[in-house]
């Protein structure tokens, strides 16, 4: 895909196809994706160093912009920053000067002013990072860390980094996604991911109260029976009940939604011999997964937080060379016209 495709996703790339912007999976081809996940592997290693650093982004700032509480997603991507060399700053919302009425434009525009290079973005409201990216500072890296209900894509690519890790290849594989699939933003982007790298099935496993509707346009079937749809799977991605997100009765108890749906030895059994177990975090034991399954041979969660340093130092660094690559273009030609 290049930057002249009609599709609003073109926001994210240069002209010449390079990450300016990291803001949903849609959009962006299988290519991409594996360059994605290869870039993440070089990465793994920086971790086992007694010098954790690499350059990268020495002499850039990077400022995380979390309008959502997170402290998982927050702390890697200020590792990964720090990983790469930049200088970082948390900007506290709640004490930010939009909490005393400036708007968030203002606020971005004045960061942008101070020579930030990157806005790392989490925000309740979907197309939030895409409206600062194409409307309030386009110079200015964005990466999304997730979105209202619309994209989780780093913690997509995670999970798809540690499938990749463990199965070799995403052909032929039979993957279900099973919980709250209806407040899930990392659900849509999971499955966004699966489908574009290959993966022969994807299925969601969740009662009808925790689905979207039509559901299965996202590219998935579905199934209400967990012990039908964990036959054969080689992968089971749990997600978290969102309670927080919830409006009304979803759920009769969070004790009948484990009886039906939470993942327990005797429903890991249905599936197959090699399947792993993953979960984004942060896991409600004896809700949505039982702690043997969590703290078993199966499980590859502790997996996915040390591949979430990674991928978000191949996503940062990535989207900053695209953006440097896009302003020595444009230098270049306004000194030629």
């Amino acid at each position: 895909m290049t930057a002249n495709d009609p599709s609003p996703h073109h926001l994210q790339l240069t002209r010449d196809g390079q990450l300016r912007h990291f803001l949903t999976l849609d959009g962006l081809d299988r290519e991409l994706l594996t360059d994605i996940l290869d870039t993440a592997d070089s990465f793994i290693e920086v971790g086992e160093r007694t010098i954790k650093k690499v350059p990268l982004l020495r002499g850039r700032t990077v400022v995380n912009l979390f309008f959502e509480s997170s402290t998982r997603t927050r702390s890697t991507f200020e590792l990964a920053a720090k990983r790469l060399s930049a200088d970082v700053l948390n900007l506290d919302i709640s004490t930010s000067a939009t909490s005393k009425g400036e708007s968030l434009s203002d606020t971005l525009l004045n960061l942008e002013a101070m020579a930030s290079d990157m806005f790392v973005v989490r925000h309740s409201q979907s197309g939030a990072p895409h409206f600062i990216a194409e409307s309030v500072t386009p110079g200015v890296a964005i990466i999304n860390a997730g979105d209202g209900r619309h994209a989780h894509p780093t913690q997509a690519m995670l999970d798809m980094l540690t499938i990749r890790q463990h199965k070799g290849t995403f052909d032929g594989l039979k993957v279900a996604i099973v919980g709250d699939v209806l407040h899930s933003r990392v659900a849509r982007s999971q499955i966004r991911a699966l489908n574009e790298l290959g993966a022969a099935e994807v299925r969601v496993i969740a009662p009808g109260t925790l689905l979207p509707k039509d559901v299965e346009s996202l590219g998935c079937s579905v199934e209400y029976d967990m012990a039908k749809g964990m036959k054969d799977l080689d992968v089971v991605i749990m997600l978290r009940l969102q309670k927080e997100r919830m409006e009304g009765a979803l759920l009769p108890s969070e004790r009948e939604f484990y009886r039906l749906y939470g993942l327990s030895q005797e429903k890991l059994a249905l599936a197959h011999p090699k399947c792993i177990v993953m979960h984004p975090g942060p896991i409600n034991r004896g809700v949505e997964i039982e702690s043997a399954v969590a703290d078993g041979p199966h499980s590859v969660i502790l997996n996915q937080v040390t591949n979430g340093i990674a991928i978000r130092m191949a996503v940062m660094s990535m989207a900053m060379g695209g953006q440097v690559a896009e302003r020595q273009k444009k230098q270049s030609e306004r000194a030629r016209a």
